[in-house]
């Protein structure tokens, strides 16, 4: 089997089979079927999600993200030491024009990552399951700062920030043994702050909590780079940055010109996966600052998952030419701008849509490269 990095990958998660989502609604709001009776329904649609991924040529695959809410949230509420609470309906975060459900993240002990954390055990039946390269995604250490309102971390200790990025680099240094242990050689981190911020609006509601946005960009590198310098040298990481992915809605704007260098130079990633969809993203440049001749590539994401409309391979290889100009092509590869499910309830898209774009990808790949 070859190894990554491949040409053609993409975000992680994918549309829900409706069985899966059906089960989930009985287990969780109707009652009516067992934890052993769901495991079964979601084990069987994450077979079929492997058999789409290998069918339209990919190298790489995921579970899609079936056994989860969110695409966050069910990794970083199982860490020991935070908690979700559940508050009044109209708190939830704003995405453009809705609103995501009132859930939100606590630290209230120690944070650490537990050895029976339930994303190992999903690793492990992907890879059970795929003929391919298996693929994990999980949020980022930055997602767990991001997403804690300063009164909402109450575990003494973490009132230093200084004490609290250490922790956080700790928690995600073990999560990434652990997954490494569990024969993960590919995981990717989702840290979409860094396109954050990128935005304004976004930008002054951190200068309202106290912080200073290019503190923050510089702290979540740093926070990057001691979680993952020291994984074993068969291990890749990958890391995906956009402005937000709820039933095709978006919540911030923005180019990567403020974390550039951070990204590329501070971070200790890999590969790269950048959202490149719309001008929300701004333009191109700031891939210029890639270390040249370095084994790290950037996936631009230039095909959406926010609409089913499809892109052509014209149009992907005028992009591809426009980014030649700041980054060489042999540091490129192709993915969708974000997954197509960060939550359970899915982009407004069909199935069939899914099908195409992840056809598109390899089909791009293969244009571009010779190969996916």
């Amino acid at each position: 089997m070859s190894t990554p990095p491949y040409r053609a990958d993409h975000v992680g998660s994918l549309l829900r089979p409706a069985s899966v989502k059906d089960a989930r609604k009985k287990f969780y709001e109707d009652k009516s079927i067992s934890a052993d009776e769901l495991k079964a329904v979601e084990d069987e649609g994450i077979r079929e999600l492997v058999k789409l991924q290998e069918s339209v040529g990919l190298k790489v695959v995921t579970d899609g993200e079936a056994r989860r809410h969110f695409w966050h949230y069910d990794f970083l509420g199982l860490l020991d030491g935070m908690e979700f609470v559940t508050r009044e309906a109209h708190k939830g975060v704003t995405f453009h024009g809705v609103k995501l459900p009132p859930t939100f993240p606590t630290i209230n002990g120690k944070l650490d990552f537990p050895d029976d954390h339930p994303h190992l055990e999903h690793f492990k039946f992907l890879a059970a399951n795929t003929k391919v390269t298996p693929k994990i995604s999980i949020p980022g250490p930055s997602v767990a700062h991001y997403r804690t309102a300063r009164a909402d971390v109450t575990y003494p200790e973490y009132q230093d920030q200084e004490a609290f990025f250490a922790a956080l680099a700790r928690t995600y240094a073990k999560a990434v043994q652990k997954f490494y242990e569990a024969g993960c050689r590919y995981l990717q981190m989702d840290d979409i702050y860094f396109a954050y911020l990128g935005d304004e609006k976004q930008r002054a509601m951190k200068r309202e909590e106290g912080y200073d946005p290019d503190w923050l960009i510089e702290k979540y590198a740093l926070t990057m780079h001691e979680a993952i310098k020291d994984r074993p040298k068969d291990m890749l990481i990958g890391m995906h940055m956009c402005r937000g992915n709820f039933r095709s809605t978006w919540a911030a704007e923005g180019g990567y010109d403020a974390a550039a260098d951070a990204i590329f130079n501070k971070t200790g990633v890999d590969m790269f996966f950048m959202e490149y969809d719309t001008e929300r993203a701004g333009g191109l440049q700031p891939l210029s600052l890639l270390q040249k001749g370095s084994k790290q590539r950037v996936y631009p994401g230039f095909i959406t998952t926010k609409t089913g409309e499809l892109e052509t391979l014209d149009s992907l290889r005028r992009h591809f030419d426009e980014a030649s100009k700041f980054v060489d092509i042999d540091q490129l590869g192709i993915a969708p701008q974000c997954g197509f499910a960060s939550t359970e309830e899915g982009n407004s898209i069909t199935e069939d849509d899914q099908k195409r774009k992840l056809e598109l990808v390899v089909k791009t790949a293969e244009a571009i490269w010779g190969t996916a």
